[in-house]
């Protein structure tokens, strides 16, 4: 998998801010997507609070290494490292947006994988409410599943 690729494609679809802001559930967060934890020095800092760019980068070299770790175990290593790469990219964008414990409940999705049945991967994330939620980037990926075929 050409990790450099698969981290711009999730920096497209996060986005990268340069300070503190809300997400869309109202959780303090900043960077690409890293939500702020209370181990993490900027926990008590206010939203609005400017973050340099060394630290964004340090926070999303952890969040996509995690998220990485945990699709592998999700699907099996043996599984991950045989899928096509665009399929890789998906999941692993996925995870980032959802997390692991959100992801499998894609059980259909997942199944789909399994058997790597593409246009029924693709049919899964359309007929799901996280497709309707991310607008361009469910779309994005769906593509990308369909461009496998």
């Amino acid at each position: 998998m050409n990790i450099e690729v698969c981290k711009e494609e999730i920096k497209r679809h996060e986005g990268e801010v340069l300070e503190i802001y809300e997400d869309s559930l109202g959780f303090k967060t900043l960077g690409v997507g890293h939500l702020i934890q209370k181990k993490d020095l900027e926990y008590d800092l206010p939203v609005g609070t400017p973050v340099i760019q060394e630290v964004v980068d340090l926070y999303y070299e952890d969040d996509f290494q995690k998220h990485l770790d945990e699709t592998i175990s999700l699907v099996g290593k043996d599984r991950f490292k045989n899928l096509p790469e665009p399929i890789q990219h998906v999941l692993v964008n996925m995870c980032f947006n959802l997390g692991k414990h959100r992801l499998s409940k894609f059980k259909f999705m997942l199944h789909a994988v399994e058997i790597e049945d593409w246009e029924e991967m693709a049919k899964q994330m359309e007929n799901s409410r996280w497709f309707n939620q991310v607008g361009r980037r469910g779309r994005e990926l769906k593509d990308m599943v369909l461009g496998v075929l």
